[in-house]
């Protein structure tokens, strides 16, 4: 598993024994395997050794001729050591990993708390010095876009890449960076890759500041000690792990050892202390950091959260509002449905009794031709005579039918007419509906932008006020500060000449000139902090103009919609009278057919009833007993009581006068006035 370059680095027999003698007899058989990785990390680092010595003379060490500050020089020395620390830590996390794996059998799953531990160094390691990238979110710091480089630079990572994409529990890119890491250590090829991003550190200084220890040689250094993990079987399972909510907490109980007392090893406890020392700076600086991150994201979450209430509150009023409007909807739906329904109901109603009344009227015919056909028989000396007045009547008949299809043909036309207007009506009606609605609405916007535009005017006139009383104490802090600076011209010109004897009042005058500045240095904030806010009350001020604009462009369109609906009235009021003038023409030629109608119900035959089908009189209404007989009408054939059908009457078919029903009397006389006339 391990590239050995020089021979000579290979341990001795003697020495493999040696070691042996001075460890314990547990971790006896364990040395020479801890001997192998310490080699192989010592080839891998051996590449960077001139760059570290180059390091360690130029940029670690600080010359005396320098011209940094002393703030650059303490923020590097900071940077420095937590570099040391990290790189401390990160020795004894593989350490502690090796001998544990090494004493359990060097098969590890993802429980176990040191490898546990380790994964978490890492990743603080892979963190340290990473650039903050600003999304719309908010700040996005993550080490997997690093590691997404090492899918270019190394085609056999591809597969890792490829699996934690699939992984659908996965959701953020510290889960996606941690299941990489799981995934290479199983490949033991974890040091491999990280050397391949070390290699192109041009393309790490994308992702890393100059001074992170990926970008030292620090990184090199740890990339030396992974190697030794190769000698590891880990077998991590990614299902049903939560790699997206892990706190990254380093547990000190597995490197914390209580320091005995001994000849040979006061040395190594030294070291171990102060690694732990280091690790313990570390952790508290990480966590300052995490719980710095945390605090900005609760703001965040507070901010996101208003403003999704107020977007709650004003979803919820306009689902109160459509549902209003739907409910509106609803009940003009069912008033129309209702109407249509009657209509259709009554049509159905008249055409049953229009088909009733024409059964009769049929069976009726039928029995009149049955007597009649008698009654030719015996008169056919009266039919001789009688010919010429019925020839004369043919003829008033045929003139008759010609008139009646004259007369339907034009109520025909009037009804499409009609239909046609009618449609007209209810389209002009609904277009009356929708501008009423629309001018409605525009009226309601209108004055909610009224009140909108007044408040505004208002809040100008604050902002205006506002603006005046900055703009004064601007004045005044500029002459405050005109003053001031006069003043310390003076100062300087009278301290100029007395140097030599005045030193105890230069100290004064000193301490004053600071306090001056001082007060120069807050009024500069203070102007700086007032130009911000006049720009912010111009923005406002700009925005507001623009509102108004907007306001007269809807003025405009609420004209305009005004007189299109001044002129969709006239047009409603022209049709309405031109369909009063129609249903009167109409009710007119309803009359004149009403009319014809009856002269030529009472021309024709008409149907006989049966003595059987009347048990009431069709006038009156009054049921037939022994004492209220049936008398049939020789004109329309129905049956009434000897009240309604008194009177008597000639019939063309009848020569002498015959018992007529009150109705038929009446329209057999108007039929004689109008034929005399």
């Amino acid at each position: 598993d391990f590239e050995i370059i020089d021979k000579k680095q290979i341990p001795d027999a003697a020495e493999l024994r040696n070691e042996e003698k001075a460890k314990p007899e547990e971790a006896r058989w364990s040395a020479p395997i801890l001997s192998l990785a310490r080699k192989a990390s010592e080839n891998l680092a051996l590449s960077y050794g001139s760059a570290l010595k180059s390091a360690s003379l130029v940029g670690l060490v600080s010359k005396p001729g320098s011209s940094d500050s002393p703030a650059k020089t303490s923020t590097r020395c900071h940077t420095m050591e937590e570099r040391a620390n990290l790189m401390n830590m990160m020795k004894l996390s593989i350490k502690i990993l090796i001998q544990s794996a090494l004493s359990l059998g060097r098969t590890l799953d993802s429980d176990f708390p040191p490898l546990q531990q380790f994964f978490v160094v890492l990743e603080h390691c892979l963190k340290h010095g990473l650039k903050v990238k600003k999304t719309f979110i908010g700040q996005n710091k993550s080490f997997f876009g690093p590691l997404e480089l090492v899918e270019k630079l190394c085609p056999e990572a591809s597969d890792i890449a490829t699996s934690v994409k699939n992984l659908p529990e996965l959701k953020t890119a510290v889960g996606r960076g941690r299941a990489w890491l799981y995934l290479a250590l199983m490949q033991k090829k974890l040091a491999d890759y990280l050397k391949v991003l070390l290699d192109h550190k041009h393309l790490l200084s994308e992702f890393y500041e100059p001074d992170a220890l990926m970008m030292e040689e620090e990184g090199a250094v740890i990339v030396g000690l992974l190697v030794g993990l190769n000698v590891i079987d880990a077998n991590l399972c990614l299902k049903g792990e939560d790699l997206d909510s892990q706190v990254g907490v380093i547990d000190f109980s597995l490197y914390l050892k209580e320091t005995q007392d001994s000849d040979g090893k006061q040395d190594g406890g030294i070291t171990a202390v102060l690694d732990q020392k280091h690790y313990v700076e570390e952790l508290n600086r990480h966590l300052s950091c995490t719980v710095a991150d945390l605090q900005n994201k609760i703001d965040c979450l507070e901010k996101t959260n208003s403003k999704l209430q107020e977007e709650l509150a004003a979803a919820t009023d306009r689902i109160g509002s459509l549902q209003e409007e739907q409910q509106q909807l609803k009940q003009q739906n069912e008033l129309i449905r209702e109407r249509s329904e009657k209509s259709v109901e009554v049509t159905k109603e008249d055409t049953k009794v229009e088909l009733d009344t024409y059964k009769q009227s049929r069976q009726g015919l039928d029995e009149m031709y049955s007597d009649v056909w008698k009654q030719l028989k015996e008169e056919k000396k009266i039919r001789l005579e009688l010919e010429k007045e019925l020839e004369l009547q043919i003829g008033m008949k045929t003139e008759m039918e010609i008139a009646m299809k004259l007369l339907e043909k034009d109520t025909h036309e009037k009804q499409d007419t009609l239909v046609a207007l009618r449609q007209q009506l209810e389209e002009v009606k609904a277009i009356n509906l929708q501008m009423f609605h629309k001018s409605q609405n525009a009226e309601c916007s209108l004055q909610q932008k009224t009140e909108a535009i007044s408040s505004f005017e208002g809040k100008t006139t604050e902002m205006m006020s506002s603006m005046k009383q900055m703009e004064e104490r601007l004045q005044q802090a500029e002459k405050a500060r005109q003053a001031a600076e006069e003043r310390c011209n003076k100062m300087k010109q009278e301290l100029a000449g007395r140097l030599d004897s005045c030193r105890q009042q230069m100290a004064q005058l000193d301490s004053k000139c600071s306090t001056l500045e001082k007060e120069l240095k807050s009024e500069k904030e203070q102007r700086q902090t007032l130009q911000k806010e006049l720009h912010q009350e111009k923005d406002a001020t700009t925005l507001l103009k623009t509102e108004l604009q907007q306001m007269e462009g809807l003025k405009k369109e609420l004209r305009k919609l005004q007189d299109e609906k001044q002129q969709l009235k006239k047009v409603h009021e022209e049709q309405e009278q031109a369909l009063q003038e129609m249903g009167l023409h109409l009710s007119q030629s309803k009359l004149k057919m009403e009319d014809i109608k009856e002269v030529n119900k009472a021309l024709k035959g008409h149907t006989w009833l049966k003595d059987d089908e009347a048990t009431h009189c069709k006038q009156c209404k009054k049921e037939f007993s022994i004492s209220r007989r049936k008398h049939h009408c020789r004109n329309c054939g129905d049956i009434f009581c000897n009240t309604c059908s008194s009177n008597e009457l000639a019939l063309p078919s009848y020569p002498k006068p015959v018992r007529v029903c009150d109705n038929c009397h009446t329209l057999l006389l108007q039929q004689c006035s109008s034929n005399s006339s």
